[in-house]
């Protein structure tokens, strides 16, 4: 009396009989079995697989950085050695060339004068010729060309500080929020479709706080600024941007079919309004990595734009650039499609009680407006 069966999906499994005292202590069983999900062990166990492959594809980048660095030593001992010699020997030639010179202490004093004075004629001309030098080098176009692009690497910081922020007030107050409540005994949402609206979202913040973390180093290195490695990290981990917008148009689909549901609609209202999020609607954040590539885009072609042909990051930046632009290409029809999707939302949710007809795959946003 009083039992259940647990039956398995796997072939070969034998079922299990459990026995409870009473009913009461038999349904609570059933409900916590209910609730355990492997599919959410599979899901983090899939996230820390990717975090775990890209830290492992740092680990390479740096050992083969470090590789090249020991050779370039190498070479720099080298030829640090070879010009050593090479002053040696022009010593000993000067040496041999200097004329006999008598006891200083017996010389002429007004020839010590002439001496003094000729020498500081000689300081006074080389300060004045080298400060005519970095005065015309300030105003020249290579140094203005040179300050933009140090303004547009600040500008980029401070944009991807913003991105990441942005991405953790979505991870944080929505994602993570939600995931909760999923497991809870009445749940207002399943994690399925957590999964669905989400998606990869957490890995991307975790990879773009990597690459964060990487441009503040480089501007602590300032006014020495290398970014082509950092660009070299980021590329192969663009497919992760590719399939969230694959699959941002159903997520917002999920959406709207979870806010059909009035307990998830009133649960997502109380963290909307969360101060971190400013007023912003979640669909919001959902389209902030929609655009993230064609802002690196923008601004890889202003800083070729300030980039000297022969400076040693140009093929690197150039290459980046083009990858970008390939994955833009295939992006761009997805995103226009989503487009539409978000500003359908925006007007449902600007009608009184909503509008069953209005959010389909087959609408397109043409015009809004007052009607006339």
């Amino acid at each position: 009396q009083h039992y259940f069966t647990v039956l398995f999906g796997h072939e070969g499994q034998k079922p299990l009989e459990l026995r409870c005292e009473d009913e009461i202590d038999g349904d609570e069983w059933v409900e916590a079995i209910h609730q355990a999900s492997y599919s959410d062990i599979l899901i983090e166990r899939e996230v820390l697989m990717q975090k775990y492959i890209h830290l492992v594809q740092i680990v390479e980048t740096e050992k083969i950085a470090a590789n090249q660095l020991r050779h370039q030593l190498e070479d720099q001992d080298t030829e640090i050695e070879r010009l050593k010699s090479e002053i040696i020997a022009l010593n000993k030639t000067k040496e041999r060339m200097r004329p006999y010179q008598g006891n200083q202490e017996d010389e002429d004093p007004d020839i010590k004068k002439i001496k003094k004075v000729q020498s500081f004629m000689r300081g006074w001309l080389c300060r004045r010729k080298w400060k005519t030098i970095v005065q015309d080098y300030i105003c020249s176009p290579h140094a203005e060309s040179m300050r933009k692009r140090n303004q547009i690497v600040f500008n980029m910081v401070e944009a991807e500080s913003e991105y990441v922020h942005q991405l953790y007030i979505l991870v944080n107050c929505f994602l993570r929020p939600l995931r909760m409540a999923a497991s809870s005994k009445k749940p207002p949402i399943s994690h399925d479709d957590v999964s669905s609206i989400f998606l990869n979202s957490e890995t991307i913040m975790f990879l773009h706080e990597i690459f964060h973390q990487g441009l503040k180093a480089r501007i602590a290195n300032w006014p020495t600024l290398i970014l082509a490695d950092l660009f070299d990290i980021l590329l192969p981990m663009l497919n992760i941007y590719q399939e969230f917008v694959r699959n941002h148009q159903y997520s917002l689909q999920v959406l709207a079919n979870c806010k059909q549901n009035r307990d998830f609609d009133k649960l997502l209202k109380q963290y909307e309004a969360n101060p971190a999020c400013e007023g912003r609607m979640l669909e919001t954040f959902l389209t902030y990595p929609m655009f993230q590539i064609p802002r690196y885009i923008i601004t890889l072609h202003e800083l070729l734009a300030h980039t000297p042909h022969e400076h040693v990051e140009r093929k690197s930046l150039e290459f980046a650039k083009s990858k970008l632009e390939e994955l833009s290409r295939v992006m761009h029809d997805e995103v226009s499609d989503t487009e539409n999707i978000r500003k359908n939302l925006a007007i449902e949710r600007t009608i009184v009680e909503g509008c069953d007809i209005l959010l389909d795959t087959s609408q397109t946003f043409i015009r809004q407006g007052k009607i006339f």
